[in-house]
């Protein structure tokens, strides 16, 4: 259980490795408050959506067995899109359309199809939950390098005066734009890759 949990973390991060959903990610990680956010409803889906294909999916025909889980994480993602608006409408503002479009998120689809419909629930469950936190904390990471750099806040509240206005930095606008969520995530694969590189060459002692 602990392998299922771990390698969405690390070693088949949906985004940073398997680069998996990056229209949604790089759309919403403009601050933190939306990267939390949007984590916490693509873990809900994914963990849910997960153990009720992992019960069921047996049944559904082969033929139709994509639609058929297209309409249980549709009604997952609709149950966090009404508790959102309900108790969070100024996030459920800022995410807008990025909260239904969970719907047809690769990351959510292919789990159901790669691991729930083929594997017992409880696998699935730690599968469900790795993927959601691997997801959310790549989310959180780039968010939080986005919005200091480009707008010197951090949750919205401005970290140091050395980003106002009138302080000796200037916050760089590109960052909260979509250059700069390429970039961001662009220098951390390659970091991670320097990485992987530098291991590999290593001498086997």
């Amino acid at each position: 259980m602990l392998r299922e949990l771990t390698k969405g973390l690390f070693r088949e991060n949906p985004v940073l490795v398997l680069m998996l959903g990056l229209c949604p990610f790089l759309a919403v990680s403009v601050s933190l408050q939306n990267a939390v956010g949007m984590g916490f409803a693509a873990t809900f889906v994914l963990i849910c959506s997960n153990t009720i294909i992992s019960i069921f999916g047996r049944f559904f025909p082969s033929k139709i067995r994509i639609p058929c889980f297209i309409v249980v994480i549709a009604t997952f993602v609709s149950i966090v899109e009404m508790v959102i608006s309900a108790w969070l409408p100024e996030l459920n503002k800022s995410l807008g359309i990025f909260i239904p479009l969970i719907v047809v998120n690769c990351i959510i689809l292919g789990r159901a199809e790669a691991f729930a419909s083929r594997n017992k629930v409880i696998p699935s469950i730690f599968d469900g939950l790795g993927m959601g936190l691997g997801f959310s904390i790549a989310l959180i990471m780039i968010s939080f390098i986005r919005e200091v750099l480009g707008s010197g806040q951090i949750w919205g509240i401005t970290i140091t005066s050395y980003f106002s206005n009138e302080g000796l930095i200037k916050p760089a606008a590109v960052m909260v734009m979509a250059p700069g969520a390429f970039v961001v995530i662009g220098l951390i694969m390659g970091f991670q890759n320097w990485r992987k590189a530098r291991k590999l060459a290593q001498p086997i002692s």
